[in-house]
């Protein structure tokens, strides 16, 4: 079992320590998920999402830029016995492709290869590992605004190649964020784009209103009431997407921000209404009765909630009771990865100045056990690990799964290849 401490000073309303011990994980008294380990198809994404709103949880979608990040995200899930989300975003991808790879043309064109070919390494890395961590993956890619739909075009044209081959997507969900164009042109792109992907039974996020922040070059500095999506909004994302596919869910602006943010005075700029969630919920429902359309479910619709970081764990818990099956984590791993490297080296620093030698005194002894970089970076994935898992315990997922074995009789359950690519 790991422990996994960060000493950093982290918001005083989420977790001052990062302290962790991964024992007794389970918390749950729900059935446990009926679905293969491993990366999930569209179709089995929504398997866990309806699960999610039956049993009163979420699922948390961690941003990986690295196979370090996703190898520790894999781990928690595993330990903490629980689905996972993750996901890419258009600059975290071309990280993970490295820099040295041109996201531009010749014309200096935004043709956004290097995020591309990360993302596809991302899903490819990600399919490899998760069979043998024993758990159902949803790998997503983030948020995708209109100036980055060369991205999306590239990754769906890998999802399309690998569907010929396979019968399943490389991804299993893709997001599309035109909350910064008109509405109609918002929902008509996202319908033209999920037709396509309906064909290969793919998952759709789609963003409608603003939420405040930036998030890969996506900025919203706007007046505070256009933080909050209307239930017309809602219902007509709802009818457009539902026509081609229930595969799909929504992220909701209720005053949510990316990152954190305060004000002088210490409050949120906005204060979060995750309340009027339930409206949404409501509004869709009494839309459906007007057309005729029998709706058993009091939540109609699966909810998103964007900028988690920082936010009240009461103000996630009502976004989750009022339909919210997805959370994203970005800016609160981070600072948990960052804080493992920097407590190792307060650590360990007098080791850390040469190769030989203290940092004061020439004694001659190696330091190479100190600074391969293979130590540091497990210090930072088990700092971020134990993060994961107090997001997976704020949102009630601890314990929805339990974990398939890597191995039978000494041998893999699957063909290293065939883990990569079979469903």
């Amino acid at each position: 079992f790991l422990r996994a401490t960060c000493e950093c000073v982290l918001p005083k309303h989420r977790v001052s320590y990062l302290t962790l011990e991964r024992t007794n994980m389970s918390d749950s008294k729900a059935d446990p998920i009926d679905l293969p380990p491993g990366v999930l198809t569209g179709d089995q994404t929504r398997t866990l999402f309806e699960h999610a709103r039956k049993y009163g949880y979420a699922i948390p979608a961690f941003n990986c830029t690295s196979s370090s990040t996703i190898n520790c995200v894999l781990e928690a899930a595993r330990d903490s016995k629980s689905p996972i989300i993750i996901q890419v975003s258009t600059s975290g991808a071309w990280f993970y492709a490295g820099k040295g790879i041109k996201n531009e043309g010749a014309d200096k064109k935004k043709t956004l290869e290097g995020s591309v070919l990360g993302a596809v390494a991302a899903a490819l890395h990600t399919r490899t590992m998760a069979k043998f961590y024993g758990v159902p993956v949803v790998m997503h890619s983030d948020h995708c605004a209109k100036k980055l739909l060369p991205w999306f075009d590239g990754m769906l044209e890998a999802d399309e190649e690998y569907f010929k081959t396979f019968g399943v997507a490389l991804f299993s969900s893709h997001m599309l964020d035109l909350s910064e164009e008109k509405d109609e042109e918002n929902i008509a792109t996202c319908v033209k784009y999920f037709e396509r992907m309906a064909k290969m039974g793919m998952f759709l996020e789609m963003e409608i209103g603003k939420t405040g922040g930036e998030e890969d070059g996506v900025k919203h500095e706007g007046a505070a009431e256009e933080l909050f999506t209307s239930p017309e909004q809602i219902w007509s994302v709802h009818k457009a997407l539902s026509a081609i596919s229930p595969n799909f869910s929504i992220a909701a602006a209720f005053g949510n921000f990316h990152g954190v943010y305060k004000a002088p005075d210490g409050a949120n700029k906005v204060k979060l209404t995750p309340e009027i969630l339930g409206k949404h919920q409501a509004y869709i429902k009494e839309q459906l009765t007007k057309e005729g359309k029998k709706c058993d479910l009091d939540k109609p619709t699966f909810l998103v909630m964007h900028g988690g970081s920082g936010s009240e764990k009461s103000e996630i818990l009502e976004a989750v009771k009022n339909g919210v099956v997805k959370m994203n984590v970005d800016t609160d791993t981070q600072w948990a990865y960052w804080c493992g490297v920097h407590k190792y080296y307060q650590k360990n620093s007098d080791r850390l100045w040469k190769q030989l030698g203290g940092k004061d005194n020439d004694d001659g002894l190696p330091n190479k056990k100190k600074y391969d970089p293979r130590v540091w970076i497990r210090a930072a994935e088990g700092s971020m690990s134990a993060r994961v898992i107090v997001a997976l315990k704020d949102l009630g997922a601890i314990g929805k799964y339990v974990p398939a074995p890597a191995l039978k009789d000494g041998k893999p359950v699957a063909p290293y290849v065939r883990a990569i690519v079979k469903p």
